[in-house]
């Protein structure tokens, strides 16, 4: 087990910088640091001294990857990549352009994202798999032919007309619940149920129809056979048999997702105005704060491999042949 750990740690390490070389790269083509001045500084014919001024107080006056007027090793590390690279791989994510102190930021906004995504994510995967079993419970029949033709159209569907829909017709029209917005302490469950409503039902189009393939090829092996041939009734054979055998799949999914549940969804918390980890990035983007894009992009892929990692342990949990070494 120690030595499997090890060895996922050092795959790690050279995707993260994989990763990073990525962002940096990807952000740097569409955009320069004298663009990045500019929007900053908020005029549009603003003086080259105060773009200087600008970057070198925010350290965007180092060259990007190769700093020529350096020799030998130090041609690589006195660069901007190597210098934020080293402080990320510390989890130092410093400040962002506008002065804000990007660790407390992500303390306090993870907790609005936690929030919504948390509870979105229990009820839609207990949802998703309940809808599931009961359409291979009705299978061969019409009910299940009509749901899965239901689950198809769900799909089809933009999750955008689910939000659009819920905020109109539950906040707006019938104004059962806030239309965005975040509250604190008692009050807070009120702005939370609409975008968790609209997260789950725009998850079960995808997600029951994919726990019910997984649970139609368990359904044909031969333990399961076993069952019914030994008298077990058909609910019995699916909730106890069926679905215990099929949670390898289903925590492939479900535990990859789990850590990425800390960054929020950034479609979910825009439209709904909620201040958590998702919209905290769409903002950075929009104002171009690369500090911010980059610690998001690296704090993603750090949770992302902790999500496989807890994924390979859980299958050891819930297969026994399963083994790490």
């Amino acid at each position: 087990m120690i030595r499997y750990f090890l060895r996922r740690v050092l795959y790690a390490f050279p995707i993260l910088v994989g990763v990073n070389l990525i962002t940096f790269f990807l952000f740097f083509v569409v955009n320069t640091p004298d663009n990045m001045a500019r929007i900053h500084l908020g005029v549009k014919h603003v003086t080259p001294e105060a773009i200087q001024q600008w970057k070198a107080e925010h350290g965007y006056d180092r060259p990007l990857f190769l700093n020529r007027e350096r020799s030998g090793f130090d041609s690589v590390t006195d660069t901007l990549f190597v210098d934020r690279s080293q402080k990320l791989f510390s989890f130092d994510f410093g400040k962002a352009d506008d002065g804000r102190d990007i660790a407390r930021d992500i303390k306090t906004r993870m907790w609005p994202s936690l929030a919504i995504a948390l509870p979105a994510f229990i009820v839609g995967l207990m949802v998703n798999i309940t809808f599931a079993l009961l359409i291979i419970f009705y299978r061969g029949t019409r009910l299940e032919y009509a749901g899965v033709v239901g689950l198809i159209a769900l799909m089809s569907i933009s999750g955008l007309f689910y939000i659009i829909a819920g905020q109109y017709f539950i906040a707006k029209l019938w104004q059962w619940l806030p239309i965005s917005g975040f509250g604190e302490g008692i009050n807070a469950y009120r702005f939370i149920l609409l975008p968790v409503l609209v997260s789950v039902v725009s998850g079960i189009g995808s997600g029951a129809r994919w726990y019910r393939t997984i649970f139609l090829e368990e359904i044909g092996k031969d333990y399961v056979r076993t069952a019914r041939a030994k008298g077990l009734s058909e609910l019995r054979v699916l909730f106890r048999h069926v679905l215990k055998n099929g949670m390898i799949p289903v925590l492939t999914g479900a535990v990859v997702v789990l850590p990425l549940l800390f960054t929020g969804s950034l479609v979910t918390e825009s439209f709904f105005g909620i201040p958590g980890l998702g919209s905290y990035t769409i903002d950075a983007i929009r104002s171009q704060d690369f500090a911010i894009v980059q610690a998001m992009v690296f704090l993603g892929s750090v949770l992302y491999i902790i999500g496989l990692l807890l994924t390979d342990i859980s299958y050891t949990l819930v297969d026994p042949r399963v083994k790490l070494s």
